[in-house]
C-alpha cells in the first residue's frame, strides 16, 4: 500500500518537485518536534516551577516556529508513507525523572532546530538564520532552567547524604534514593582519580536516575568531568569565585562553615548552601572541635540561604538539632553505616518534615 502510494506521488511531480515534496516534510516533521519539545518544557516551567517569565521564553520560541509552519509545508504531510512512525527505541519508552524528562525534550528540540536549520537553507535564507539564532536562545534557556531547577530541589531538600568509602558504596546510596534521599554528595579523600572519576560517574548517574542532586567534594575538575550538579567546598579549598568561573552559574556550590564569621562571608562570596557544624564532635572530622547546637541556632535566625547542620548527627540527636531551629540535616555515618539505609534515610526525613 505504502510502496503503491509512493509510486503515484512520483508520477504526479519532477524529480525537482520531489525534492521539494521531500524538503517540505522533512521541514514538516521538525517544526512539529520542536513545537512539541517546547510545550512539554513550557509546562514544567508553567506548572512545576511556577516561572510565568521562563514559561513566556518557550511559548514566544514556540510561536516563532510556527510563524514557518506554512500551509505548504503542511500540505506536504504523508504520515502513511512516513517508515519513521513506526520506529522507537527502549528509552524512549520511560523517563527516569523529571530531570531526565527535561534534558530529552531538550535534546530533541535542539536536534529539530538544527535540522530545520539546515534544510531551511533550501527553502529561504532567512530560514537559516532565524533556526541558528533560535538553537541558541534554547541552549541559553536549557542552561537556565536546569540552573533553577537544581536551586528549587535544594531549597526542598531536607536531608544531605554525605558519602564515605564503604565496601558497598553504591547499595548504600541507591537503598537511601529509594528512602527518598534527594541530594548527595561523593567524597573520598584517597583513591586515585581513575577511581574516582569511575565511582563519581555511577554515582551521578544513579542520583539523576532517582531525580536527586549529586554533588562532589573539593575537587571542581572531577565535578566538571562527571557533570556533577555542583562542588562543596572546605574552607581551605578554592575561593568561590574561582570556582564560580569555572562552573558556570547554574551550578550549585556549597562551603564548609564553623562559624558566624565564616558564614557571613560565604553568604557574601556567593555560595549556594553552607555547611554549619560540626555539631558535635565526629570522627569524620578528626581533632576539630564542635561548633555545637549555638552555632545552629545563631544561622536559623542569620542565614537567608540553605543551610545544613552536620557533624556527629544521628538518629538519637537528630531531634535536638531540629530544636535548635535546623530544618535541614547531612548525616554521613549514619547512614552509609546503617544496616537499612532506607528505613534511616525515611526516619531522618520524617523528622525533618515533622517540624
Amino acid at each position: 500500500m505504502i510502496k503503491a502510494h509512493n509510486q503515484i506521488q512520483s508520477q504526479i511531480h519532477s524529480p525537482a518537485q520531489q525534492v521539494q515534496q521531500v524538503v517540505y516534510r522533512i521541514l514538516d516533521a521538525n517544526l512539529d518536534r520542536a513545537r512539541e519539545g517546547l510545550r512539554i518544557i513550557e509546562e514544567w516551567c508553567r506548572f512545576g516551577l511556577n516561572d510565568a517569565s521562563l514559561a513566556e521564553t518557550c511559548k514566544h520560541l514556540r510561536q516563532e516556529v510556527s510563524k514557518w509552519h506554512t500551509p505548504q509545508i503542511r500540505a506536504a504531510r504523508d504520515t502513511p508513507g512516513d517508515p519513521g512512525t513506526a520506529l522507537s527505541h527502549p528509552q524512549e519508552e520511560e523517563r527516569s525523572s523529571m530531570t531526565a524528562l527535561l534534558q530529552a525534550n531538550f535534546c530533541r528540540v535542539q536536534e529539530a532546530l538544527r535540522v530545520l536549520e539546515e534544510y531551511g537553507k533550501l527553502e529561504d535564507a532567512n530560514m537559516g538564520k532565524v533556526f541558528k539564532q533560535m538553537r541558541y536562545q534554547v541552549y541559553s534557556l536549557e542552561s537556565t532552567l536546569m540552573g533553577f531547577h537544581r536551586h528549587q530541589l535544594l531549597w526542598r531538600s531536607p536531608l544531605y547524604l554525605v558519602s564515605s568509602p564503604v565496601d558497598n558504596l553504591f547499595e548504600a546510596v541507591e537503598a537511601s534514593l529509594k528512602g527518598g534521599l534527594t541530594l548527595l554528595q561523593y567524597r573520598e579523600k584517597t583513591a586515585d582519580d581513575i577511581i574516582r572519576i569511575e565511582r563519581a560517574k555511577k554515582l551521578c548517574q544513579l542520583c539523576h536516575d532517582y531525580g536527586a542532586l549529586f554533588i562532589i567534594n573539593d575537587r571542581v575538575d572531577l565535578a566538571l568531568a562527571v557533570d556533577a550538579d555542583g562542588v562543596h567546598l572546605g574552607q581551605q579549598d578554592m575561593p568561590i569565585a574561582v570556582a564560580r568561573q569555572l562552573l558556570g552559574p547554574q551550578k550549585l556550590i556549597g562551603r564548609s562553615t564553623t562559624n558566624s564569621h565564616e558564614m557571613q562571608r560565604a553568604i557574601s562570596e556567593g555560595a549556594d548552601y553552607i555547611g554549619v557544624g560540626p555539631v558535635y564532635e565526629t570522627p569524620t572530622k578528626a581533632g576539630k572541635a564542635a561548633a555545637g547546637l549555638d552555632y545552629v541556632k545563631y544561622a536559623a535566625k542569620n542565614s537567608p540561604i540553605p543551610w545544613f547542620a552536620i557533624g556527629g548527627i544521628d538518629t538519637s540527636n537528630i531531634n535536638d538539632v531540629i530544636d535548635a531551629g535546623a530544618q535541614r540535616v547531612a548525616v554521613v555515618r549514619s547512614i552509609m553505616q546503617a544496616e537499612q539505609p532506607t528505613l534511616v534515610t525515611q526516619y531522618f526525613i520524617s523528622q525533618l518534615y515533622r517540624k
